[in-house]
């Protein structure tokens, strides 16, 4: 069984669902077992959720699109 530490450790694989299955299944039985660590798992998991809807529903201005991939050495997408 994993403890605290494990968990933390497993943190965002676990959300991304990149885990395999006895992993998965090690933390969510401490995450069942453990207030603290369910409690800042929801929390993770619900600014992700958030970003993830952010990012689909918020255009980046033309502008910002070009300074980003000119800093990562790209041409315009356009």
């Amino acid at each position: 069984m994993y403890g605290c530490k494990d968990c933390k450790e497993r943190l965002y694989p676990f959300l991304d669902r990149e885990l395999d299955e006895g992993e998965q299944v090690l933390v969510r039985q401490h995450l069942s077992d453990c207030g603290h660590c369910g409690v800042r798992f929801r929390f993770e998991g619900s600014v992700l959720r958030f970003i993830g809807e952010a990012a689909r529903t918020t255009c980046c201005p033309d502008e910002a699109r070009q300074r980003i991939l000119r800093a990562f050495g790209r041409e315009s997408v356009s």
